[in-house]
């Protein structure tokens, strides 16, 4: 079984909300980024998303931008970040999500990416750009390999659409909490228990909720209403801070474990659709 899949099953049956957390591949470097990875399988963290470096991330905000910018300065590239995975693999199993954009995909080739992607342990892809509507071949790719397809749901999303578009994800729908691009918000959305029951009405495909989640007391908030939460800019931001410390490693693991923590004692009853 694929391991996101695992992992929710393993969330389910223990009564725990998941942590999924965001960074971006190569920020400040690639060894870097492996520490973080098995620092955060060790500090609770459910699914690690990786995000590729690109030099038109429109989908992400400032913080995310800059992480990739980092990532690119660094030398980060699509093949060092499979091997970088690779490396990960050796030390820990936590599932891995690639965060990426279409075009580094179609410049390879779909079913190459896919194949490399497979082989060096990936366990998903979230291709920000590319439309339910025109990934037939992308979702048959990925299925025969056995990864999970991620897809985004907004809140301006309508019904119809999420009822297209939510039965076709694996491993978990992604529901974006907020219109705009991805970054830190002072409070959290206030429709988010609407939109994931009206998800769940379409799909029992887990729901992991993020945009704009930057502390303990939000995770707790937006974890009641989700299988799981999803933390990006938040951690993005400390590694920017703490880039270039000896002590990057502890100190962005020490603020996930805090993340974890929060979310772990909630009940793991879900309103029902």
């Amino acid at each position: 079984m694929n391991r996101i899949e695992q992992r929710f099953l393993e969330l389910k049956a223990s009564g725990r909300k998941g942590l999924v957390v965001y960074i971006g591949a190569g920020d400040p470097n690639l060894s870097a980024t492996e520490a973080l990875a098995t620092a955060f399988d060790q500090a609770g963290v459910d699914i690690l998303e990786l995000g590729v470096p690109f030099s038109d991330p429109l989908a992400d905000g400032i913080v995310n931008q800059l992480a990739a910018q980092r990532g690119l300065e660094s030398g980060t590239t699509p093949p060092k970040v499979l091997q970088s995975i690779q490396r990960i693999r050796a030390q820990s199993e936590i599932p891995i999500v690639l965060y990426i954009y279409f075009n580094l995909l179609h410049r390879v080739g779909v079913d190459r990416f896919i194949r490399d992607a497979t082989a060096v342990g990936v366990d998903g892809l979230l291709v920000l750009d590319l439309p339910p509507e025109e990934s037939a071949n992308y979702e048959a790719l990925m299925l025969a390999a056995e990864l999970c397809p991620i897809y985004l749901i907004a809140p301006t999303t309508p019904e119809a659409r999420i009822a297209f578009i939510a039965p076709r994800a694996k491993g978990f729908i992604y529901y974006i909490s907020r219109e705009g691009v991805t970054g830190m918000q002072s409070k959290v959305s206030s429709t988010i228990a609407e939109m994931t029951q009206l998800i769940r009405a379409h799909s029992q495909t887990p729901i992991a909720v993020g945009f704009g989640i930057s502390n303990a007391d939000q995770a707790r908030e937006v974890a009641a209403h989700a299988e799981a939460i999803v933390v990006g800019s938040a951690i993005v931001n400390r590694i920017a801070e703490h880039g270039h410390s000896p002590d990057l490693v502890p100190r962005v693991a020490a603020f996930v474990a805090e993340l974890s923590q929060a979310i772990r004692s909630l009940p793991s009853s879900l309103p029902s659709a």
